[in-house]
């Protein structure tokens, strides 16, 4: 019985440590991201490109396979293949019937019928990854296959990802395409009421404006002000488990400091993160955006840029098909879409990959949005990044 508690014990500690890497691995990508996409609204899940880099590090070996495990901050492929397992199994399971938030992540592996899965990496893939493995012909029918993972996407995500895989990007050198689909609906604990919200201004980072749609309500909200930024905290309705999903919006004092922000954010949040909204607190001004937009993007240069280039480089990817066809095996891409809705009701997102010093609150605190935040949906319990993003302007899809 003690050896017992002491293995769950330890089990527990591996959980909690791996979150909080998967959230330190999260702001990292966010963080240079938004940096890039200075000039666009941005959504992306970090834990959908997360559990990407992690089906191609169980496929490969050597120094490619180490160079992920160092990015995602694991120390074996066994713990971090684990840990996938862990979040696919518990963490993402639908919590509809329950009264929870509607979710759906699915995994995705289509390889060239001339080609097969090494058992190993196809036992993982099943067993870990949760993942659907079909048989298809590259080769002659490469504009089918294109088809037929875009479908796979689109009902994944209940119609909000139409098309992961633009065209001409799979072809008949393509041999493995490695996808997956995330999609997460969730109404607020709180929601606002259609007769609150008006038009507000918005500032734009160029010194203009525009008039936005804000929600607002008198409710008292999960509010903490930091040194040069605020923090809201919006839950979602929880159902009947011991999850809590999260929308956590990250507002700066000054109308043009979200650079800074999310730069103090990322390097600060392991220490920032036990110090976020936990009660609440009255509010005087109460204003945040209605806002609905998509964005998509080719990761491979971004994940260069972070240091992961092995894998897209010559080598490396040995442990996933028996045969090689007596050529070197690489990633060509990954492609990254995500969209979302947030209004009065809740938040509805979606999002696809495929591979080739704190202040103390005071009464009465306002919280008026009306310029560029960040925000991140999470699950609180494992602090989980779900989905993050940038909003500059409201209203660019």
């Amino acid at each position: 019985m003690v050896r017992k508690k002491k293995q769950k014990k330890q089990t527990m500690a591996h959980l909690d440590q791996s979150s909080t890497n998967h959230a330190k691995v999260s702001l990292t990508v966010a963080k240079h991201l938004f940096s890039k996409e200075s000039d666009n609204n941005v959504v992306f899940s970090p834990l959908s490109l997360q559990v990407v880099l992690s089906i191609i590090a169980a496929g490969s070996e050597g120094p490619t396979q180490q160079q992920l495990l160092d990015f995602l901050r694991f120390k074996s492929i066994d713990h971090l293949n684990s840990f996938v397992s862990h979040l696919l199994s518990v963490l993402l399971k639908d919590a509809a019937s329950s009264g929870g938030p509607r979710l759906s992540f699915a995994n995705g592996v289509w390889v060239e019928k001339n080609l097969s899965l090494q058992p190993s990496f196809q036992e993982t893939m099943s067993t870990d990854y949760k993942a659907t493995l079909a048989s298809v012909d590259f080769i002659n029918k490469a504009i089918e296959v294109t088809k037929e993972v875009n479908l796979w996407a689109e009902k994944e995500t209940y119609g909000l990802i139409k098309e992961i895989l633009p065209e001409g990007s799979v072809n008949n050198l393509t041999r493995l395409i490695f996808a997956n689909a995330l999609y997460f609906k969730g109404e607020w604990v709180d929601q606002f009421f259609d007769y609150n919200t008006e038009n507000y201004d918005f500032h734009l980072l160029n010194g203009s404006s525009v008039k936005v749609p804000f929600m607002s309500t008198n409710l008292d909200q999960f509010i903490r002000a930091f040194d040069g930024f605020k923090v809201l905290c919006l839950p979602y309705e929880q159902g009947g488990d011991k999850r809590q999903f999260s929308m956590y919006i990250f507002l700066p004092n000054a109308k043009g400091g979200l650079s800074a922000m999310v730069e103090k954010v990322a390097s600060e949040f392991e220490f920032l993160e036990p110090k976020l909204p936990y009660k609440r607190v009255k509010v005087g001004n109460f204003q945040i955006p209605r806002f609905k937009f998509s964005f998509g993007l080719e990761t491979s240069r971004m994940m260069k840029e972070l240091g992961v280039i092995l894998p897209f480089s010559s080598g490396g990817l040995t442990k996933m098909v028996d045969s090689l066809e007596g050529q070197d095996f690489s990633v060509s891409n990954i492609f990254h879409k995500s969209t979302i809705e947030v209004n009065e009701e809740g938040t509805e997102a979606a999002t696809a990959n495929a591979k080739i010093g704190v202040l103390c609150a005071p009464t009465g605190i306002d919280f008026i949005a009306d310029h560029p935040f960040l925000f991140l949906i999470r699950e609180d319990s494992t602090q989980t990044i779900i989905f993050a993003g940038q909003v500059l302007n409201p209203l660019v899809g």
